[in-house]
C-alpha cells in the first residue's frame, strides 16, 4: 500500500511526542470516517516495522444511526489482517430521548457517550492506550475556535492522559493534513463508511474549516506555518505580566469563562467546573468538575446547560 506520506508522519508525531511504548496494545476509535480509516490502516503497517513491539485492534462503537453498513470495513480489515471489533451501544437512543431545545441531537452529549464506550471496550480488550484520528487541520481549528471563543490559545495535545478514566489517548496523525489523508485512502482504495447523523457537515468546526481553506488560497504558506506554531515553542511571545505576587494570585483565584442564566463556567488554576445552585437553595453555590475537553466544547458555542445535562444522564443511566 502507498502510504508513504503518512507514515513518516506517524513517525515523526511518534519521535516527537513518544506516542508508542514497548508492548503497548493500542485501540484505533473507528468511526468509519475517512480519518480513522487511514489510522487504523497506516497504524497497523507502522507496527510492522517500527521499533517497538506493539499491536494495533480497531474498536467500532455502533452509535445506532441509521443505514450505516460496516460489511466493506470488515472485509477490508479481514483482508489486510486487521483485528477489528464491533460493539453494540445504546448511544442513539439516547441522543433521541435528550434533544436540545430546536429538537437536534447534542453534539457534545455525543462527543461523552462515544468516548467513554471506547474507553470501556478497549479496557475490555486490555489495550493500553485508545489512538483517535485527529489530524493538523483538525488541530488549527481548534486554535482559532478557542481564540475566538474563549480567549486562549490552546489545542488538543497530541498524547494526553486522564487520570479519571486511567486512559492515554494518543492521536499519531497530528502531523497529517487532510489533503494527504484523502489522497492515501483514494489511492490505496480504502473503505470508508459516510456518517448519517443529521448534524453531520452543520456544525461550527465545518465553517472555520470553510474559512481556513479560503484563508490558505489567498496565503498558501499559512497552512505549513501553522502547524509548527503549534510546537515552536522558543519563539513565543505573548504578554507576561510582570511580578511574581501576581501570577501567584492568578493561579489560586476562580476565573468565571462564561455565564448563561443561572449556570457559569469556571476556572481554577487547572480545573474546570461548571457552577450551579439547587432550587431549594438558590444562594449555594455548588461545583461540577468537568473535563478539559468539555470546557473547550462550551467556549466553542455548546451550552453550559447541555454537558450539565450531559452528567445526570449518564448518572441516570448507569
Amino acid at each position: 500500500m502507498e502510504l508513504h506520506t503518512i507514515l513518516g508522519d506517524i513517525r515523526k508525531a511518534d519521535q516527537d511526542y513518544h506516542l508508542i511504548d514497548d508492548g503497548d496494545r493500542i485501540a484505533v476509535g473507528v468511526s468509519g470516517g475517512k480519518d480513522s480509516m487511514v489510522l487504523l490502516t497506516a497504524l497497523h503497517m507502522y507496527s510492522k516495522f517500527a521499533d517497538r513491539n506493539f499491536e494495533v485492534v480497531g474498536i467500532h462503537i455502533k452509535l445506532g444511526f441509521p443505514n450505516m453498513d460496516f460489511s466493506e470495513v470488515v472485509a477490508f480489515c479481514r483482508q489486510q489482517g486487521i483485528t477489528f471489533y464491533q460493539f453494540d451501544s445504546q448511544v442513539y437512543e439516547i441522543l433521541k430521548r435528550n434533544p436540545d431545545k430546536e429538537g437536534n441531537i447534542k453534539c457534545s452529549l455525543c462527543s461523552k457517550f462515544k468516548k467513554a464506550t471506547v474507553i470501556d471496550a478497549a479496557k475490555k480488550l486490555n489495550c493500553t492506550k485508545v489512538a483517535f484520528g485527529h489530524h493538523s487541520d483538525d488541530a488549527v481549528e481548534t486554535l482559532m475556535m478557542n481564540a475566538i471563543h474563549g480567549g486562549k490559545l490552546a489545542t488538543f495535545l497530541p498524547k494526553m492522559y486522564m487520570s479519571r478514566t486511567d486512559t492515554t489517548f494518543i492521536r499519531p496523525l497530528v502531523y497529517s493534513y487532510e489533503s494527504d489523508i484523502l489522497s492515501a485512502l483514494e489511492r490505496n482504495q480504502i473503505p470508508f463508511v459516510k456518517s448519517t447523523c443529521p448534524n453531520d457537515g452543520y456544525t461550527e468546526r465545518q465553517a472555520m474549516k470553510d474559512m481556513l481553506q479560503e484563508f490558505y488560497r489567498s496565503y498558501p504558506m499559512a497552512q505549513k506555518n501553522f502547524i509548527r506554531m503549534l510546537y515552536n515553542e522558543d519563539q513565543v511571545e505573548l504578554w507576561h505580566r510582570e511580578g511574581d505576587h501576581m501570577a501567584e494570585k492568578a493561579k489560586s483565584m476562580s476565573v468565571l469563562l462564561k455565564e448563561e442564566k443561572d449556570l457559569q463556567l469556571a476556572r481554577h488554576g487547572a480545573n474546570y467546573f461548571i457552577v450551579y445552585s439547587h432550587s431549594d437553595n438558590p444562594k449555594q453555590r455548588h461545583h461540577l468538575k468537568i473535563r478539559e475537553d468539555e470546557s473547550i466544547a462550551i467556549m466553542e458555542g455548546t451550552p453550559i446547560a447541555e454537558i450539565f445535562q450531559a452528567y445526570s444522564s449518564v448518572k441516570h443511566t448507569q
